[in-house]
């Protein structure tokens, strides 16, 4: 049985496990079913059992343990863990080791987990698949030839398929809930400033966050009260909030909940009905806890969507130009981080400012448009979890992009505005002979998150979904 990340901390902290033991199965399991679903680039056996040994001296020594010693915890392959080859998904890096732990690598090291691999990752973390050039794709563990989503693919194939309780996360637009989704998992996307990308990342435009995906809720907010860390000259700090495994047992009371089953962007692709569906049966479920939910109002009028797909646009190419490409190697980077680039040459510097104040003004408009609502419900996708390849078009970078927005029309915005967003495995369905995870999405207002937090557990304590791995399920398509 694969336990929660809790239950992980709780059986090491009692002796019930041998982190040693622990750590060697996990390494098994990685190598058994970490391929089949393309979760991980690297596996780092030798750190992994330098931790672990670490962990049981500290046992032995009678040391207070961190809440999550002897957890296995993955990071992806976007973030810095020291001496550890990092090739962000793509062919034009040499995979050299990394000088340094990101910050949120050094705080998961300080809250005790063990670093068993890098998980995999699109090209810099820019489609919301996981299908690079370095390394098979990441698959949903539901079936095995449709994808588990992106960027952060690896890290939920990694979970879903129970190889480990919690995998580290990153999210820039949708990255965490859309992997999510596909594999029937929860991913939250905290509220910009929760978690800094502080000591030596940079903030820009304040698109992207770190985060992890769970199986659970609980897991969910521990992981957020172990990350929610400031560090010296952070940008964005976002208001207090926690303790946020706290909110999972405080009634939330209450609330006024919109829901919009419409894109949030004018955009070509309809909603499949079981993704509408999804929405419609959890606005029920919301109903019946006591909630007032009724149809919400669009974010922003048609022009202001417009606005804000232009300046999302100038952001992301901005973002992709400035991935660290060596100059002999821009030939082998995938047509959509190439076509990326060139838009992002072409962004003039008044043009950036102008995307980020544009990002401003509708963070701004879509705080007054919801102002009467204390979350917005919806699908976290559009369609059930696309087929391998079923996104990615090498001939076409334009109209990849264009599709790419027709999938995911809700999730960039919470980027926009710094809301914490959260994507929860309610729902199932049956899509071509097949049951695949269906999940519907929270968005709350900005440094909200023990709120969402505290609807998010109510839901799950309502509706329980199967905690345990999926077991890998391969279609007659794959």
């Amino acid at each position: 049985m694969i336990m929660t990340a809790r239950e992980v901390a709780r059986a090491v902290r009692t002796g019930a496990q041998s982190p040693t033991e622990l750590v060697e199965d996990t390494l098994d399991r990685a190598a058994r079913l970490g391929p089949e679903v393309g979760a991980f680039v690297t596996l780092t056996p030798e750190l992994a059992l330098r931790q672990a040994a670490e962990v049981e001296r500290q046992l032995k020594a009678g040391e207070e343990l961190p809440a999550l010693a002897g957890v296995p915890c993955p990071i992806k392959d976007l973030t810095q863990v020291a001496g550890v080859p990092i090739r962000r998904g793509s062919a034009a890096l040499a995979g050299d080791p990394a000088p340094v732990d990101d910050g949120v690598v050094t705080l998961l090291r300080q809250a005790g987990t063990i670093m068993v691999g890098k998980t995999s990752t699109p090209e810099f973390g820019l489609p919301p698949y996981t299908e690079p050039d370095v390394a098979p794709p990441a698959r949903t563990p539901w079936d095995l030839s449709r994808s588990a989503g992106g960027s952060s693919g690896g890290a939920a194939a990694a979970v879903a398929a129970g190889i480990v309780p919690i995998a580290h996360a990153s999210d820039g637009g949708g990255s965490i809930r859309i992997p999510a989704s596909c594999c029937g998992l929860v991913g939250l996307k905290p509220s910009r400033g929760r978690i800094s990308p502080g000591p030596y990342g940079a903030e820009s435009a304040g698109l992207s966050t770190h985060g992890v995906v769970t199986r659970d809720v609980r897991d969910t907010a521990l992981a957020l009260d172990l990350l929610a860390h400031d560090w010296p000259g952070d940008a964005f700090i976002a208001p207090p909030g926690g303790p946020f495994l706290d909110a999972c047992a405080a009634d939330p009371g209450s609330l006024r909940i919109g829901l919009i089953l419409e894109p949030f962007y004018g955009t070509p692709g309809g909603v499949d009905p079981v993704c509408r569906a999804a929405a419609e049966q959890t606005a029920e479920l919301l109903t019946e806890l006591g909630h007032r939910v009724d149809v919400g109002p669009a974010p922003m009028t048609a022009e202001a969507q417009q606005r804000g797909l232009q300046a999302f646009e100038a952001l992301w190419a901005i973002s992709a130009l400035g991935a660290p490409v060596p100059a002999d190697a821009e030939d082998r980077v995938t047509p959509l981080t190439r076509h990326l680039r060139e838009v992002g040459r072409g962004v003039t510097g008044l043009q950036f400012a102008q995307a980020v104040q544009t990002a401003q003004l509708i963070t701004r408009a879509v705080a007054d448009r919801w102002q009467a609502y204390d979350l917005i419900l919806t699908p976290t996708l559009a369609q059930p979890p696309m087929p391998i390849g079923g996104l990615r078009n090498d001939l076409d970078p334009v109209a990849e992009f264009v599709a790419q927005y027709a999938y995911t029309p809700w999730t960039n915005l919470a980027n926009v505005t710094g809301r914490p967003s959260i994507s929860l495995p309610l729902h199932r369905a049956e899509v071509g002979g097949t049951t695949l995870p269906i999940g519907v999405m929270l968005t709350g207002r900005y440094g909200a998150d023990a709120m969402i937090i505290s609807v998010a557990a109510q839901l799950e304590q309502a509706r329980p979904w199967p905690t345990e791995p999926r077991p890998v399920h391969r279609s007659e398509a794959g």
